[in-house]
């Protein structure tokens, strides 16, 4: 029980993606009682155990189907020999088990300080966000305009990238103060399997980066994880109203909202390069 808890914690301080499968229920003969856990990771492997046979493997993938889409439930397992199967346990008792997608802390991971990363920077930390900012500026990245932040970066974005935390929990918004600035940016963070990636442009600009960036070998694939235009519609103008609308989309993903709910969130690729030419 202890290492399974241990490595909840720990897949919950990383960010990792796993799923704690819980016995919270039994009937009868059973390999394992009520509070039983274990907990599962994406590639299928665990720590802990609760009862091994076909019960342990179908709940298994029952908690990797969970991990994706991030959603817990509830689920029953009968041990009889018509459930159990060749290798499984005929114990003649029911398990009923509780599997929750374990997510831990998001991390906001702006490139970039000006007027609409600070508001963003606040809200998303009020929001439960872990919150990163960085910038080659030190008259706006600063704890005087960013007092909230957990990671306060004055560097370039390619070694600002190096610094953050970009895994699978990570959200990125891009709102550099120019081009330069958002394409050393996006080229840090697209195909690195983060949970988000959204530029702050208008349409010419959302051409000119993706020409560029898949001019200099970023696969056209990695190019269309990025969330532009970006934000809600909401009819937002200053640059609060814009970071409610950007924060909104972002939390949005991370609860599973369908975009055909809040409207179109991801860009569309020119027909140029959707045509790879």
């Amino acid at each position: 029980m202890r290492d399974v808890l241990e490595a909840t914690l720990r897949a919950e301080e990383s960010g990792a993606p796993a799923a704690l499968v819980t016995v919270i229920a039994t009937e009868g003969s059973t390999p394992q009682k009520a509070g039983a856990k274990m907990l599962v990771y994406p590639d299928g492997r665990i720590v802990g155990t609760i009862g091994g046979g076909c019960v342990e493997a179908e709940m298994t993938w029952r908690a990797r189907q969970a991990i994706e889409a991030r959603k817990p439930q509830v689920a029953s397992y009968d041990l009889t020999p018509d459930q159990a199967g060749e290798d499984g346990l005929v114990c003649g008792g029911r398990m009923q088990v509780f599997i929750e997608p374990i997510e831990g802390t998001p991390t906001l991971c702006l490139f970039g300080a000006g007027h609409v990363a600070q508001p963003l920077a606040r809200m998303a930390k009020a929001a439960g966000f872990r919150v990163q900012v960085a910038d080659d500026r030190v008259k706006f990245a600063n704890r005087e305009r960013f007092p909230e932040v957990d990671l306060l970066l004055v560097e370039d974005f390619a070694e600002a990238a190096r610094q953050m935390t970009l895994g699978p929990n990570s959200y990125a918004v891009v709102v550099t103060r120019g081009h330069k600035g958002d394409a050393e940016a996006l080229r840090a963070v697209v195909g690195k399997g983060l949970r988000f990636v959204g530029l702050l442009g208008s349409r010419p600009k959302l051409v000119h980066l993706v020409s560029g960036l898949e001019e200099s070998g970023v696969p056209l694939d990695e190019l269309a994880e990025i969330h532009c235009p970006l934000g809600i519609e909401i009819g937002a103008v200053s640059p609060e109203e814009i970071a409610v609308s950007v924060l909104a989309q972002m939390i949005a993903v991370r609860r599973g909202v369908p975009p055909s709910a809040v409207g179109p969130m991801k860009m569309e690729l020119p027909g140029r390069l959707k045509a790879g030419r």
